[in-house]
């Protein structure tokens, strides 16, 4: 699979994801729930961070978690025993390679995949290929170029840049969420887009804490130096963004940010091509 998650596979990269899965958790996933004995494809688990909601909104399914990557499988399947997930199975596999049987499964779940991937239409397409007919899948992407914040700042605009800039050198694209219908509706009928809003201000902390502080300016600090060295902002530049987009967490502040939940169906029969042979 050409991907390249530009955020890094340290600890502390381990640990934004469990920030921002715990944070999102009711926000994305609470209208996720797959019938009892359902078997679902779990498409880029990483480190597990969305796996362990997944199974436990869906405790009675049949979950098969996959990543390319074998450290990140190891520590969700660390992290699914220690929490006492008994319904995952965990699996090294690339979504361009599936070791899957045309339709062999219910449902597919993609939570934050498809953004680092230099062709999502061609995963998307290879995921559908391993759904049956009538299921569904379900994609959440995130829009780095949603955010509103108060006390505006162009200088945290463009340190928030750095990162669209770099996602898109290493093939994938942060602004995916905008494009989520016409991705899925080239592979799945009867499409459904939502947005899903984060708004932060003083009155929910947990939120300033969780979202803005943890997940948010985390990973845009993240690039710093990747920026800095690529000659895309100065390191003063970087600086004075990161610094105000702190600003928005203090008690007159306001951040904004959008992701995208999609849904799509596979067709249980395949379109008819046109002038056939008519009754």
């Amino acid at each position: 699979m050409s991907t390249n998650y530009i955020h890094g596979y340290r600890s502390r990269e381990s640990q934004r994801l469990q920030d921002q899965a715990s944070t999102l958790l009711e926000l994305l996933h609470g209208d996720t729930r797959y019938p009892d004995g359902s078997t679902v494809l779990e498409a880029g688990c990483g480190i597990g961070a969305q796996t362990l909601a997944l199974a436990r909104n869906s405790p009675a399914a049949r979950i098969t978690s996959i990543d390319v990557s074998s450290e990140s499988i190891a520590q969700a399947r660390q992290r699914a025993a220690e929490a006492g997930i008994a319904n995952v199975v965990f699996r090294e596999a690339d979504i361009l390679a599936l070791p899957y049987e045309p339709q062999s499964f219910d449902h597919v779940f993609v939570c934050f995949v498809l953004e680092h991937l230099s062709d999502p239409a061609l995963a998307l397409q290879r995921l559908a290929r391993v759904l049956k007919p009538g299921g569904s899948l379900t994609v959440i992407e995130g829009d780095h170029g949603s955010t509103l914040f108060h006390p505006d700042s162009a200088a945290a605009r463009a340190s928030i840049d750095c990162l669209v800039q770099l996602q898109r050198r290493a093939g994938g694209n942060a602004l995916i969420g905008r494009a989520l219908h016409p991705l899925l509706a080239s592979q799945l009928e009867t499409v459904v887009v939502e947005p899903r809003i984060v708004y932060v201000d003083s009155s929910r902390p947990a939120w300033v804490e969780g979202f803005t502080n943890r997940t948010f300016i985390a990973m845009v600090e993240g690039v710093r130096d990747e920026a800095v060295a690529a000659g895309l902002i100065s390191a003063e530049r970087f600086d004075a963004g990161m610094h105000d987009l702190r600003r928005t967490t203090e008690a007159d502040g306001v951040f904004c940010y959008m992701f995208f939940k999609g849904v799509g169906l596979k067709r249980r029969t395949p379109p008819q091509p046109f002038g056939g042979r008519g009754g």
